[in-house]
């Protein structure tokens, strides 16, 4: 079994910055791709970032120049760097990740989310 965890939401002003990790952990043989989706009240949930295991990285047209994403395969973390954030960025943040196990069987897990809230 695998888990992610996430942290680093909160409250921020409009221009402000914070950084999300997800952690996991669990059964884990390696971690293919990671990635971040956020979702608002009422609204579809949407890609904000992804990373693949060889650093390829992709960031939705809405956080391009603000936001960067970067792993630490060391750790089992992915992080996402937010800067000049806007009141529109504000949504439940969630940790995405493929993830093998010692028998080389992949599955797909979802953390639990994070809270981003910027203020105007």
């Amino acid at each position: 079994q695998v888990q992610l965890v996430e942290s680093g939401g909160g409250l921020v002003q409009a221009g402000g910055s914070l950084r999300l990790s997800c952690v996991a952990s669990g059964m884990i043989f390696s971690i293919e791709d990671m990635g971040w989706y956020r979702q608002a009240p009422g609204r579809q949930r949407e890609l904000v970032a992804s990373i693949t295991s060889g650093g390829s990285t992709n960031v939705a047209d809405s956080a391009k120049g603000r936001f960067t994403i970067f792993r630490d395969n060391a750790k089992n973390t992915v992080f996402l760097q937010m800067n000049s954030l806007k009141p529109e960025d504000t949504a439940v943040y969630y940790c995405n990740a493929v993830v093998r196990n010692r028998l080389y069987l992949s599955n797909t897990y979802w953390g639990q989310g994070t809270q981003v809230t910027v203020s105007s």
